[in-house]
């Protein structure tokens, strides 16, 4: 799929802003926050997950790069404990490569939820389609612009009152 699929269904839901390539990777929190110049907490990640209420289906977290996916969170929300998928399925269930899954272009029966971490912020930075992409998107559109089902609550490490052990 890559860049132009996500550039598609941007423009498609009235975005016009633009998609950042790099000639290296970025696809690790800390490699694209060096690539587009910001905190770590600003990538916004997209975690692929095995559905356990559909088995073909996939469930796609976008959350803050700092913060951590609760088990107990995810298995309330969800119904099952929180299995990541497989690097070999990650294409089919996200119609992206493993470091450039994102919340945008994807196939039918995955389902995109957006962390609360992420409302502590302007703007984010998920990936492009691509391991060596990333797009600024503001965070009061990223619902809109991702066709996500809602916000969830499922990290923990990103709460000033949260201690770590």
């Amino acid at each position: 799929m890559g860049t132009a699929a996500v550039r598609e269904h941007l423009l498609g839901r009235g975005w016009s802003g633009d998609i950042l390539e790099f000639a290296e990777s970025s696809a690790t929190v800390e490699l694209a926050a060096q690539k587009v110049g910001t905190a770590p907490a600003r990538i916004a990640k997209t975690l692929g997950f095995y559905d356990p209420e559909r088995p073909e289906g996939a469930l796609l977290v976008v959350a803050a790069g700092d913060a951590k996916v609760n088990s107990g969170n995810f298995k309330r929300r969800f119904g099952g404990k929180p299995r990541m998928l497989r690097g070999d399925d990650v294409p089919a269930r996200t119609g992206h490569p493993v470091g450039g899954v994102c919340p945008f272009a994807n196939p039918a029966g995955a389902d995109v939820y957006l962390d609360e971490s992420l409302r502590r912020f302007d703007t984010v930075f998920p990936a492009a389609g691509t391991s060596t992409s990333a797009v600024e998107i503001p965070v009061p559109d990223l619902e809109r612009l991702s066709g996500a089902r809602g916000w969830v609550d499922l990290t923990t490490g990103w709460r000033d009152d949260e201690t770590t052990g």
